[in-house]
């Protein structure tokens, strides 16, 4: 609703009116095993209550792929995961796929969370897998080697949105003068359904986790951080991220350099998963498969990616895009 997001103008959605009502139409079902207890204490009820194995879970959620495809006749299908945080995997994972297959028909033995059974989903049905969530999704090594072995796509994790992508853009400035940075602690406040998920401390643990992780890896040394999420339900769709960076300079002269960010989550998003889509598409056609690294400028976390300064990052999705060209 316009009165709790206040993210798109009222006439927008009015004139797009349409396109909803048709895309309502095409909605299928989802599923909560492994996904929760929060998450499945948000879900519509008739889905909470279906009783399915992940294997029978996998099976539906990749027949509806499949009819989606065939229905609209596409060539190809590109599957986004922007659902909720999931709590962060904590069972041992087979890097084996033909070892964690039989485990999918037992609920109380499949490691895998929801977010890699809808990964596992697409991958069986041929499409490519984008997850824009900190959650599990594709990235254990057997669904890993699974799409290397369908000749799949995917990428991920986290979309890299607001405070994150601030920090992937400051970082390198304090390493390349020598700035020693001692402490950056980082205040997030937020509204909408993902404030909510993420109100949950096992939900939570997976996005700190995800936005915490690359200051040591930019300036070379770990300083003291704190990432600290709390969900405001006045905030609708709109975040603010405070940031105090404590850092000494010439003579060991300690400075501080603070700031705040204030941004509409879905506005910042929605061009990044079209763009994902897009790239994600190309490189299909051109053959790619497996993780597709030079898309790391686009997440918190990317597979198979230790360099998180942003700016190298996107000379690396530049490369890629100048390669195409010139094939």
């Amino acid at each position: 609703m316009w009165s709790e997001s206040r993210a798109i103008d009222p006439a927008l959605i009015a004139d797009a009116e349409p396109f909803f009502t048709a895309a309502e139409a095409r909605l299928r079902p989802g599923t909560v095993v492994a996904a929760g207890d929060t998450i499945r204490g948000l879900a519509d009820p008739a889905v909470a209550a279906v009783v399915e194995t992940p294997r029978a879970a996998v099976d539906r959620v990749r027949s509806d792929i499949e009819a989606f495809a065939r229905d609209h006749d596409l060539r190809h299908v590109v599957v986004v995961n922007l659902a909720s945080t999931e709590p962060p995997a904590t069972r041992p994972l087979p890097a084996d796929f033909a070892e964690l297959e039989p485990l999918l028909a037992d609920p109380g033995a499949c490691p895998l969370p929801a977010s890699s059974l809808y990964a596992l989903a697409a991958i069986e049905a041929g499409a490519s897998y984008v997850n824009f969530t900190p959650s599990t999704g594709a990235s254990p090594t057997a669904l890993r080697r699974l799409a290397e072995d369908r000749g799949t796509a995917h990428a991920g994790c986290d979309g890299k949105t607001g405070e994150t992508l601030i920090k992937s853009v400051l970082a390198p400035m304090f390493a390349a003068r020598n700035l020693d940075v001692m402490s950056w602690v980082g205040h997030n406040i937020f509204g909408n359904m993902d404030g909510r998920v993420l109100d949950d401390p096992r939900n939570k643990q997976s996005k700190v986790r995800s936005k915490d992780h690359l200051l040591a890896a930019i300036l070379g040394y770990p300083p003291q951080t704190h990432v600290s999420i709390e969900y405001i339900r006045s905030m609708g769709d709109w975040k603010t991220a405070w940031d105090h960076v404590h850092f000494r300079g010439f003579l060991g002269t300690p400075m501080t350099l603070q700031f705040t960010w204030q941004g509409c989550d879905s506005i910042l998003a929605a061009p990044l998963v079209i763009d994902l889509v897009r790239l994600v598409e190309r490189a299909h056609r051109a053959g790619e498969r497996g993780v597709l690294a030079w898309l790391a400028c686009f997440f918190k976390s990317p597979l198979d990616v230790t360099e998180q300064d942003f700016s190298k990052q996107f000379v690396s999705l530049d490369r890629w895009a100048r390669s195409l060209a010139e094939r």
